[in-house]
């Protein structure tokens, strides 16, 4: 696998799977942007305290899928649990369409949740077996990135469906749930293309399916290049096995891997604080310190969610080049760096709703392609056998403390209405990544053109 060509079906693989994180900054940007919506009375007529559950019911959802179908990702093959995860999803935005009160759309936000979070493991997993080394990095960075072209397509159809002069109250926010419905759809049918993990296949004693995946991918690309493809070199002796058991499997994580599991935690817990510190909660920044209309807010995201894409389509290349370390150290260093010295520049008044957006750009710039490679490092650096388990545990983990206590600080420290506590905040979390960083660069794992195997021995490898 790790000799192929770019090819048309590496393009359908990353098109196929990637779209999860673009719907999953549709989801999230689109409900909350259609929450003041969902307050009219003339819609569901929901409190403040109910718009907070939404989003914690989705949280809730959104961890529980990954380490469910995390564990089953590994034990019953990467392409049965990414149909099943956006299935998933797609019940659950579908019907949230059609939510009657606030617990009716609470449940179906949880069900959302559980198919996006199942998706992060089963694809994270499928796509690094599934591309060439040489590539794997910046296809990895890229993609997670992609979360804020969702992110930004939500905040300008979040301005079309508030528009009573389009939609009538009850109608617009119904829709906006329906457009990730179809969406998912659309995916669902172009991934009956993407065949199953050859890798996952060998070492869950499937080896004669494993051969005709290669055998038929190889047959597909020579005759879209027209050439004979080189021969494989190197061999790897495995014992397969249907299943791993549990404590085969942390062992390996909590045990032999012990390190990478504690950098990957270090990655995973400073970029999501950093995020949602920021993501959660810059619409109250900008309607509280800088008078934006709640109503415009969404606007403010676009140029916001333009630097989040652009970072790692920009820097991702160098993941496989200058190396993961270095460029991992890079991108949370200057990220923390950047947010210190907005957050000063905030505190000290000497900031607009402008400046301060495109200074947010700046950051994520950086940081987008920093969060991206926590969700690398976590798919590389453990064997193949607790891949997709290893994500969603450090994905569950890093989202529950981020996805919790980030908002809920920094919420109390924009409720307190001074701008040097939220600065504090702010330094805290710069703090966090500048460490993460600085243990990337110490700690990290040269995975920068080798192959899974060569990162992480499966733990079926023979002696």
């Amino acid at each position: 696998m790790d000799r192929l060509p770019w090819s048309r079906l590496h393009r359908l693989i990353v098109l196929a799977l990637g779209v999860t994180w673009v719907l999953d900054g549709l989801e999230v940007t689109i409900v909350g942007a259609l929450a003041p919506r969902l307050q009219d009375p003339g819609a569901l007529g929901l409190s403040d305290a109910d718009i907070g559950a939404l989003a914690s019911a989705y949280l809730i959802g959104a961890v529980g899928g990954a380490l469910g179908f995390g564990w089953l990702t590994d034990r019953l093959g990467r392409r049965l649990i990414f149909f099943t995860t956006l299935g998933v999803y797609i019940v659950g935005v579908l019907f949230s369409a059609f939510a009657w009160d606030f617990w009716s759309l609470a449940l179906f936000r949880l069900i959302t949740g559980v198919g996006i979070g199942g998706e992060y493991a089963a694809i994270n997993s499928a796509i690094d077996e599934l591309m060439p080394a040489r590539l794997r990095g910046r296809i990895a960075i890229i993609i997670n990135g992609s979360f804020w072209a969702g992110a930004g397509v939500g905040a300008l159809a979040s301005v079309v469906l508030l528009d009573s002069g389009w939609f009538s109250v009850d109608l617009g926010w119904r829709l906006g749930f329906g457009l990730g419905a179809v969406l998912g759809l659309l995916i669902l049918f172009t991934r009956r293309h993407v065949p199953e993990s050859p890798r996952w296949l060998a070492c869950h004693d499937r080896i004669e399916e494993g051969e005709a995946v290669v055998a038929d991918i190889e047959r597909r690309i020579e005759a879209e290049t027209g050439e004979t493809l080189p021969p494989a070199r190197g061999s790897l002796k495995i014992h397969p096995a249907r299943t791993f058991g549990f404590g085969v499997i942390f062992r390996a994580i909590f045990g032999v891997y012990r390190g990478r599991s504690a950098l990957v935690l270090a990655l995973m817990i400073a970029q999501a604080f950093l995020y949602n510190a920021v993501f959660f909660t810059y619409g109250l920044i900008l309607t509280k310190f800088y008078a934006v209309e709640a109503a415009h807010v969404g606007l403010y995201l676009v140029p916001f969610a333009f630097g989040n894409v652009i970072g790692p389509l920009v820097l991702g290349p160098l993941f496989d080049t200058v190396g993961r370390r270095k460029m991992i150290c890079l991108t949370y260093v200057v990220s923390g760096l950047l947010l210190l010295v907005t957050g000063w520049l905030f505190a000290q008044g000497a900031l607009t709703a402008v400046t301060q957006t495109l200074a947010w750009s700046v950051i994520f710039f950086f940081a987008s392609a920093a969060a991206s490679s926590a969700y690398l490092t976590a798919s590389e650096a453990f064997p193949l056998e607790v891949r997709a388990l290893a994500i969603a545990v450090f994905y569950a983990i890093g989202t529950g403390l981020g996805g919790v206590v980030a908002p809920y600080v920094f919420g109390v420290l924009i409720g307190g209405g001074q701008p040097w506590p939220i600065f504090l905040g702010y330094a805290g979390a710069a703090l966090l990544m500048i460490g993460a960083g600085a243990a990337a660069l110490v700690w990290g794992i040269d995975a920068e053109g080798k192959s899974l195997e060569d990162v992480a021995d499966p733990l079926s490898k023979a002696a």
